[in-house]
């Protein structure tokens, strides 16, 4: 045999040793899928800076539909798509009964994709639902929903993100809603912020191990710390005024709330958010929710929250416009 079909022979025999690529996936990527590790700021820790989106069209509570289903199957995940984009058409087609002329799709921004087949928010209870009201969450529930049924007496009869305090789904906790749904996340020496687009609010988490303060706020006082690869956000002293959450069910926290978040980049593309809730004056057990968010390219521009400003003074004025004509009616 001469050199060449030697030569031939061992080229061949080495060639056949090689890792044959799954079919439809490239080597490069597959090896990337495997081996990809988050980024690392110059302190050793994951960087998970940047801008990302928490749009979700999984409801916070599994659907009764979904009986104790906790994962879609790809039907499931295309009808909940489906049924997004129809409600932006529908929002489209002129204002419902009752409706007086709101925000058309133009406005809204809730997205239409399922980035994760969770049939809610939700994760724990099992069951997919918010854990029942204390006796004083129902009073404090049932107060709220009387409050926006009646003339406003004044301002605190409104919620807090009407009234421009806090953006109404910045929290905390961030539950996806409506629009201007991005947070941005910075990391410096000793201090994590949250800044979310919604009212521009800015959280300023310390991470040096000191203890909470003693004063209340609106967002609570953050304190936090590395769990691994996981930054863990722990918020307590928060006011009696609820959080800024767009759903009424979720604006009766109570100054005991304890607030635990969970952050922990998976890929490139994705943020895990996970938060636990724990009021024991507003429901009987502590309740759990994921959200995935998506890393974002766009810009956070400033939001400028005018319901506060003008909004409220049109309610007020009607619901002493309203008090005058009872009164000239009982006389």
């Amino acid at each position: 045999m001469s050199r060449r079909w030697v030569l031939l022979a061992v080229v061949i025999a080495i060639v056949s040793l090689l890792p044959v690529p799954v079919a439809g996936q490239t080597p490069s990527a597959a090896a990337q899928k495997k081996t990809w590790t988050a980024p690392r700021t110059a302190d050793g820790h994951p960087d998970l800076q940047g801008i990302w989106d928490f749009r979700s069209v999984i409801p916070l509570e599994r659907p009764d539909t979904l009986g104790g289903k906790q994962i879609l199957t790809d039907q499931e995940a295309d009808e909940v798509e489906a049924a997004a984009a129809q409600r932006l058409v529908d929002r489209d087609r002129g204002p419902r009964k009752g409706d007086t002329g709101s925000y058309n799709a133009f406005w809204v921004d809730s997205g239409t994709a399922v980035r994760s087949k969770q049939g809610s928010l939700i994760v724990d209870p099992p069951d997919g639902k918010l854990p029942p009201f204390t006796p004083d969450g129902q009073k404090r529930l049932a107060a709220r929903v009387e409050a926006a049924r009646r003339p406003a007496f004044g301002p605190e009869d409104r919620s807090v993100g009407e009234r421009c305090i806090l953006g109404f789904n910045a929290g905390p906790p961030m539950v996806p809603g409506a629009y201007n749904q991005n947070v941005q996340l910075f990391q410096g020496p000793g201090c994590v912020v949250l800044l979310n687009e919604m009212v521009h609010n800015a959280r300023i988490v310390p991470m040096d191990g000191r203890p909470h303060g003693s004063v209340r706020q609106w967002s609570g006082d953050s304190r936090g710390r590395w769990e691994g690869d996981t930054l863990v956000v722990e918020t307590t002293h928060f006011t009696n005024n609820g959080t800024g959450a767009l759903q009424p069910r979720l604006q009766v926290t109570d100054e005991n709330l304890h607030l635990v978040e969970r952050f922990t980049r998976v890929d490139a593309e994705t943020l895990l958010y996970e938060f636990t809730v724990n009021d024991p004056t507003t429901w009987t057990k502590p309740w759990t929710a994921s959200i995935r968010m998506a890393k974002s390219r766009d810009q956070m521009y400033e939001y400028a929250c005018h319901e506060g400003n003008y909004g409220l003074v049109g309610i007020l004025e009607g619901a002493r416009a309203e008090d005058s004509v009872a009164k000239k009616r009982s006389n």
